[in-house]
């Protein structure tokens, strides 16, 4: 069984708070931008404004922290990809969702372990069968494409034992397949991170628009002595 402490890690757990609390966060903004808007409550449109700004600030703040920690998140990630690898068992329900999903990055990615396939060579199980089956979810071959999880046989291993170069297996390790998907994506990415943050700015700018709207409105329903 893996242990809670291998699969955990302090830098993705906080990713992960951030990003539902950005959620939360979000849900509450719409809901307070609509109210204020309707009803023309100036408090509401500053709170809107304020919950934009927060999560705009949010945003940035995580983008510079993932760009300097990089190296550490690489290792985290490295240390827990390694511990599934070695205890990776198709028939053991333990952790199946975080398996099911590694066998989804190997495929989509077309790679094999973290490194490379040599990562698997840690694994009990294919240790115990003397490498005579590999992680279907690695193949290149055309007759597995349709097994995206579990091991498969080697047609013919040599006397009874192999190694993982003879696996019909992606020669690329998932953490070059990731970073060359990054590279590959990254106008893609910018794009979209650079429109969310525009949109948020127009929020911002409406919403401070309305409040000075707002009160110009009430300034002249004050009646003059």
């Amino acid at each position: 069984l893996l242990a809670p402490t291998e699969m955990s890690s302090p830098s993705l757990k906080t990713g992960a708070y951030i990003l539902i609390g950005v959620g939360a966060l979000t849900m509450l903004m719409g809901f307070l931008g609509c109210l204020g808007a309707v009803n023309e409550i100036r408090c509401l449109l500053g709170l809107y404004f304020t919950c934009l700004m927060v999560i705009l600030i949010t945003q940035v703040a995580a983008g510079l922290v993932t760009y300097f920690q990089k190296e550490t998140l690489k290792e985290e990630l490295s240390r827990i990809v390694g511990s599934l690898i070695k205890n990776y068992d198709p028939l053991n329900d333990d952790e199946r969702n975080l398996k099911d999903a590694w066998d989804y990055v190997q495929t989509q990615i077309a790679c094999c372990g973290w490194t490379g396939a040599k990562d698997w060579e840690s694994n009990e199980i294919l240790a115990n069968q003397s490498m005579t089956a590999y992680p279907c979810s690695c193949s290149n071959s055309s007759k597995d494409s349709q097994v995206d999880k579990g091991f498969c046989k080697l047609d013919v291993p040599v006397n009874g034992t192999a190694t993982y170069a003879d696996w019909p297996v992606h020669e690329q390790g998932c953490m070059d397949g990731v970073e060359k998907w990054l590279k590959d994506n990254l106008g893609v990415i910018l794009g979209v991170c650079t429109g969310v943050a525009v949109i948020e700015l127009l929020g911002m700018i409406l919403s401070i628009s309305l409040c000075k709207n707002i009160h110009s409105e009430d300034y002249t329903k004050v009646p003059k002595s």
